[in-house]
């Protein structure tokens, strides 16, 4: 069976209620008297909270121009510059927001307690972040590369174009952008192509059995120093490597500045194919011999 009276009880007090309102009727006006500051209050507050964000990130910007500009002036390295403004740009925000909050009532210690009290969660949810900033930081310690580098990393190589705080992009030749996790870069091998100031050009040959030996490197000798942007000082080197099962596998060595790598490597194995053709030497290729037998 159900209860009546709870029910009667509740519309006694409705009516009760009702039976006030009626006797009183202007306290619904002072209900919304009262609730005018309150609203107002709260939209001086939005306005205030939007003001110091405008004005903050501001301020924000023009202390990251400052840092940018004092470090350019010490000649600090590109990519700690790019590091350390990031790092700056995000702890101002951060002390940003808090102010905001603060403007609403929301104390910065209890936020800083929620924080805290939830590290080992927040610590487990951004781990791989954490791995890339720290990886971030040792890239700017032990500098392995530098904006500007032309690095290989796996299957991934390319200009290095940004160092940021959590990730590293790298500009391809043809212009894409690859952008790699700092912990990767900072825990796999990788190969720095513009580490040092030169590059050797190694380009392998092969002539036919029936050429002359001599001849061919003498051939490729002369056509290895008339390469321009050869470096004078450095020796060119050119010899047998191989005797391969249908050529004479040959080597030409020089070495050339780290930029004029590529330019030097495409204009030296055009010419060396030009000089060969010219002078009669046989360069051979794979050639497979089919017997049918009746």
């Amino acid at each position: 069976m159900v209860d009546s009276s709870d029910g009667i009880e509740v519309v006694t007090q409705a009516g009760e209620g009702l039976a006030a309102i009626a006797e009183n009727p202007g306290i619904i006006r002072t209900y919304f008297e009262n609730l005018i500051p309150d609203i107002i209050n709260l939209a001086l507050q939005v306005v205030f909270a939007i003001i110091l964000y405008a004005i903050g990130a501001r301020l924000i910007k023009f202390a990251e121009r400052l840092v940018r500009k004092s470090m350019e002036k010490k000649g600090a390295d590109t990519g700690v510059i790019q590091f350390l403004s990031a790092v700056v740009r995000y702890g101002l925000y951060l002390v940003l927001v808090m102010m905001v909050l603060s403007l609403f009532g929301i104390a910065t210690t209890s936020v800083v307690a929620v924080l805290g009290s939830a590290g080992v969660a927040i610590g487990l949810a951004l781990q791989g972040s954490l791995a890339n900033f720290a990886g971030g930081v040792l890239i700017l310690l032990l500098k392995p590369f530098k904006v500007g580098d032309y690095i290989i990393q796996g299957s991934n190589e390319g200009t290095v174009y940004e160092i940021s705080v959590f990730y590293t992009k790298l500009v391809t030749a043809d212009n894409k952008v690859v952008v790699i996790p700092n912990g990767n870069l900072s825990n796999s091998s990788l190969t720095n192509v513009s580490h040092m100031d030169k590059r050797m050009v190694d380009i392998a040959v092969g002539i036919a059995y029936e050429a002359d030996i001599r001849t061919a490197k003498e051939l490729l000798q002369k056509t290895a120093e008339a390469e321009t942007t050869r470096i004078p000082e450095e020796a060119v080197s050119v010899f047998v490597d191989n005797l391969g099962a249908s050529s004479v596998d040959m080597k030409v060595r020089i070495w050339v500045k780290a930029e004029n790598y590529w330019e030097a490597r495409r204009r030296l194995t055009e010419n060396i194919k030009y000089t060969l053709d010219e002078n009669g030497i046989n360069i051979p290729y794979q050639q497979i011999d089919v017997q049918i037998k009746q």
